[in-house]
């Protein structure tokens, strides 16, 4: 079993992130001018954004996805999550360098890269942000319906995203990729940002902090519609359960994946996770670093396949062979 553990910090985002610098905010509010009424100085005195707003927080995404990604249909109910694109960027970006290294240093871009996304939700960011950079397919997966529904509105409201994402209903909510892979299906890779929390309690806890980080105010309940619907970000025992779930099931579709991976947030995590993965006896680990330094977080990328099934899946799937 080869485990790499790079785990030193980012302070920048990755080279291909179209948000490395600060916002052009005038450029966004351009691109949607509804933005413009929620730019306003900050405590330092800059023009920003209210990132305790949950409205403006939404018009900043749109901003976002118009102007640097060319998607201009792009909306969901206003309970589910809506998440920092930067961020969720900087994932497919780094899961890319890892197929790279994967495949002798040339990236496998196009529609023949087959990706699945666990837990999609009505927000679809990464399909929408791998579509557009790399050219993949993507698989959705959720166990909300009407997460499904909306992301499939999102797809089927942007030529650029049709016929480039499917979606699938995960009717076990126990399962994960149960259900989502069919037995003879290969898939290059998949991906997921799991729940975070393990109750409303904590999750409330981590978002009056952030409100207080980000506004100097402190406040006694914030509405989590600014973060997600419960399935979105809370699950039974939180982070290290649905991981150690992941990581179990993976083992019964080890032939199907050349890379599972997922996001780690918390770093006290990653000594139960890599022990989950020995015992699983994955080939492969690797820990690849992301974040700023203001927030610091990983993916966790494993594999089963030995050197001729890498060898195989290079030659038949990606038509590389060394």
């Amino acid at each position: 079993m080869s485990i790499e553990k790079n785990i030193q910090e980012k302070t920048r985002l990755h080279l291909r992130n179209k948000n490395r610098e600060k916002y052009d905010l005038e450029a966004l509010a351009i691109a949607i001018p509804e933005l413009s009424e929620h730019i306003k100085p900050n405590k330092y005195g800059e023009n920003s954004v209210d990132f305790a707003n949950s409205v403006a927080v939404k018009l900043l995404n749109k901003a976002l996805l118009k102007h640097y990604y060319g998607i201009e249909n792009w909306d969901f109910p206003d309970g589910n999550l809506c998440p920092p694109i930067p961020g969720r960027a900087d994932y497919l970006h780094y899961i890319a360098d890892l197929l790279t290294q994967s495949n002798f240093g040339t990236l496998p871009e196009g529609h023949q890269i087959s990706v699945l996304d666990i837990g999609v939700g009505a927000n679809c960011i990464y399909p929408i942000v791998g579509v557009t950079e790399y050219g993949w397919n993507f698989i959705g997966s959720d166990i909300n319906p009407d997460s499904i529904e909306a992301a499939k509105k999102i797809a089927d409201a942007n030529e650029s995203l049709k016929e480039k994402i499917h979606f699938r209903l995960q009717e076990s909510p126990k399962s994960i990729f149960s259900g989502i892979i069919s037995e003879d299906e290969k898939i290059d890779l998949t991906i997921c940002n799991p729940p975070f929390y393990s109750s409303t309690e904590e999750a409330q806890k981590t978002s009056r902090r952030k409100v207080k980080n980000l506004t100097g105010k402190k406040v006694k309940k914030v509405e989590l519609n600014f973060a997600g619907i419960s399935d979105e970000l809370i699950c039974e025992g939180g982070e290290h359960t649905f991981i150690h779930n992941m990581i179990n099931e993976s083992k019964n579709f080890a032939a199907n994946c050349y890379w599972f991976s997922t996001l780690v947030s918390k770093e006290s995590n990653l000594k139960g996770v890599y022990k989950a993965l020995g015992a699983a006896e994955a080939t492969q680990i690797k820990t690849i670093p992301t974040g700023t330094g203001n927030k610091s977080s990983r993916i966790v990328a494993w594999s089963f396949l030995s050197k001729k099934e890498q060898n195989d899946w290079r030659e038949t799937r990606w038509k590389i062979s060394k």
